[in-house]
């Protein structure tokens, strides 16, 4: 039960954010100026935000996966490409205002389609620092207003990068458009989803399936989402080996604990016994653990069996599911039942293959000769993402700038009246 302190300070948050959601009205110079000042800061502040960070990533060793620890973890690298991802944003097309569809009707009304912002959004995530700067960003040029709740082990970072990013806003005398929340208990969030129905218009939970699902079921609040990533890589018949394993060994193994990393890989017959053996040795120079099913395992007798449940697990580790099918249709068969329409990818030179591939595949991104770790809005071009929707309603896949827009019909007459 929250105390009369926290639900005041939680409520405020609320009304100030919902205020200033009804006010917004910076103009697209002004917001590229603010995006431009915070990717500056970031830059200028690098050491003390790798300071604070070093708190949460001390923490968080003691009681968390090394996966977990890997997504928390701000480096130099991560720092500048955090400021980068800003400078990106700034340089994105304003989507707020723009006409997406109009026309003139018999009776002189003109009607247009406009993009307008969703209003005030809740954005809660766990580990990732960089999504505090990035949510920020987005919600920034896309004039919608947002409420940052990060996870209590990466509160030391959050708070930091919050701070800078406030002290480039109040520069310009300007407050909450963005707000942290930085009481650490789930009541805070539970409070937020139940009674800011009134406040907030959209919520964006960015984690793992069980913060997910809890959200989901608590929220009074329309939600976007996707509750995990279990990534196919389907290596056709027609498949050209070195491409195949060049992806297969990036989409594992450059950074296996993301929603986009590979997680189970459908290998077509006629090719398996050659390619089998090819892809465990490169596996087991980055200790890859296979678990395969039974037609793998007698080509590779030294790997694990998969179970049934193998097949629907999300790793975020050096592990990875491997699958023997007869046919193309199977292996779509199989991601439709097992993935959970995150990214899905085929590796062939059959362009008829592709097509049927893409077809039949009802993710939310489907790739050809490409990794899955491509599944990301700075990979797209989109400056960043806020999140990836496996919804089929409003926003599906990387969530950029268009997706943190709804619309409004505007309609002008001359004095008409319906007859």
């Amino acid at each position: 039960m929250l105390d009369k302190k926290t639900r005041d300070y939680l409520s405020s948050i609320l009304e100030r954010a919902k205020k200033a959601s009804l006010k917004f009205d910076l103009n697209t110079e002004l917001k590229n100026k603010l995006l431009c000042k915070m990717s500056k800061a970031l830059l200028a502040n690098k050491e003390y935000l790798l300071k604070e960070n070093l708190k949460d990533v001390a923490k968080a060793k003691r009681v968390k996966s090394k996966s977990f620890v890997d997504r928390l973890r701000l480096t130099e690298k991560r720092v500048k490409e955090m400021a980068n991802s800003l400078q990106e944003i700034a340089l994105l097309k304003d989507p707020v205002g723009e006409v997406i569809s109009g026309w003139r009707r018999p009776n002189g009304l003109e009607i247009r389609k406009v993009r307008v912002p969703i209003g005030v959004i809740f954005i809660i995530y766990e580990a990732r620092p960089n999504v505090t700067s990035d949510c920020i960003g987005l919600c920034l040029k896309s004039s919608n207003v947002s409420i940052l709740r990060g996870g209590s082990l990466s509160l030391n970072s959050n708070r930091a990068i919050f701070r800078v990013l406030r002290q480039v806003l109040e520069s310009f005398k300007i407050k909450d458009l963005f707000s942290l929340i930085e009481e650490s208990s789930y009541e805070a969030v539970n409070y937020l989803l139940k009674k800011g129905s009134n406040f907030i218009d959209l919520v964006i939970p960015r984690g793992g399936e069980e913060l997910i699902k809890k959200v989901v079921s608590l929220s009074k609040i329309p939600v976007i989402k996707h509750y995990k990533g279990v990534c196919h890589i389907y290596v056709d018949e027609y498949a050209d080996f070195t491409k195949a394993l060049n992806i297969l060994v990036n989409a594992k193994v450059q950074r296996p604990s993301v929603c986009n990393a590979v997680e189970t890989i459908l290998v077509h017959k006629n090719v398996a016994q050659d390619f089998l053996p090819l892809l465990y040795q490169e596996f087991s120079k980055f200790s890859v653990e296979m678990r395969g099913c039974q037609k793998t395992c007698k080509i590779l007798p030294q790997i694990k069996r998969a179970t049934s449940k193998d097949w629907p697990t999300e790793y975020l580790d050096l592990i990875v599911s491997v699958k023997v099918v007869e046919t193309i249709e199977e292996a779509i068969d199989h991601i439709n039942i097992y993935g959970s329409a995150h990214t899905d990818s085929i590796i062939t030179q059959n362009v008829d293959n592709i097509d049927r591939f893409i077809k039949g595949v009802q993710s939310a991104c489907v790739f050809s000769n490409i990794s899955t770790r491509f599944s990301d809005g700075g990979q797209f071009g989109l400056g960043a993402e806020i999140g990836i929707s496996t919804d089929k309603l409003h926003a599906r896949g990387p969530m950029g700038l268009e997706e943190l827009t709804t619309y409004k019909w505007i309609v002008w007459g001359q004095g008409q009246i319906r007859q």
